[in-house]
């Protein structure tokens, strides 16, 4: 069972800090390359305001807009789907300014932290967090994934412009993104066999070091308090682990940046480890 992650006091103070760094950017900055290989910093600001958007038109009003189309019945076929909507969004929304984006991302942030307190928790979201291999997530979820979403999006924009970064890897913030990321670790974990009772531990290192330990049960692995000696500890550097989880850290890269005391077989299935629709 879970243990939920309130993040719901940390969203209006996300949106703080986005709208005071963006409005320090140059015009070139609004056009540095991000980690996303078609998103310049412009884009993941129209997308930050695509997600505000269609939370208020869905979740408050109740409208769904564009119908699925394709195979979204698989979970390639809504990621194909996702994308689309996002390009058709961005190509669209490219001719606004700035200043325009800045003020409309002002305008609906406080549109949608007003909403999420009205989400009961306990009830079932409208969206399933796929990552974590579920079918149904309760609302508590879903807007901890949410915060994981603009958290990692805006660490985007810092990253691309080159300062700002640590901003968002203060424990306050970037703490609750990792202990609802690493909840993608048992549905990652589940291709892996391994004797029942194995142990992996997976350390975070930096301002925001914690750990999870990660237990196989008979037919599947889960998360558990237990701190016993595992088989195998991983250690993650936590100024990059944001990038591991956000699918823009390849296996080379990660290699890089995480340690693997013990059974390597068994860490190094970290190397892949997401916690984003991809």
């Amino acid at each position: 069972m879970k243990t939920p992650i309130d993040t719901l006091p940390l969203f209006a103070e996300l949106d703080r800090l986005l709208l005071d760094f963006l409005r320090t950017l140059s015009p070139a900055e609004w056009e540095a390359q991000t980690l996303a290989p078609r998103w310049k910093v412009m884009d993941v600001a129209l997308h930050l305001l695509d997600g505000n958007l269609r939370a208020l038109s869905m979740l408050r009003d109740g409208y769904f807009g564009v119908a699925p189309t394709g195979e979204v019945g698989t979970h390639a076929g809504l990621v194909e789907f996702l994308n689309q909507l996002n390009a058709d969004w961005i190509t669209a929304t490219r001719r606004l300014s700035p200043a325009v984006v800045t003020w409309l991302l002002e305008l609906t942030g406080r549109e949608y932290c007003a909403l999420l307190p009205t989400l009961d928790p306990w009830a079932p979201a409208a969206f399933a967090v796929g990552w974590a291999g579920e079918q149904e997530s309760q609302n508590w979820f879903h807007v901890a994934r949410e915060y994981t979403e603009k958290w990692h999006h805006q660490q985007q924009i810092r990253q691309a412009v080159g300062r700002g970064e640590d901003e968002l890897l203060t424990p306050a913030l970037y703490r609750p993104y990792l202990q609802t990321s690493m909840y993608a670790l048992p549905h990652h974990y589940r291709t892996v066999l391994a004797p029942e009772g194995t142990r992996l531990r997976v350390r975070i290192s930096g301002p925001a070091a914690e750990e999870w330990q990660l237990l196989r049960r008979a037919d599947h692995w889960e998360l558990t308090p237990d701190r016993s000696t595992p088989a195998a500890t991983v250690i993650i550097d936590g100024t990059v682990a944001w990038r591991l989880l956000s699918n823009e850290l390849d296996a080379a890269g990660a290699a890089r940046h995480i340690r693997v005391e013990g059974e390597q077989w068994l860490g190094e299935k970290i190397f892949d480890l997401v916690a984003v629709m991809v």
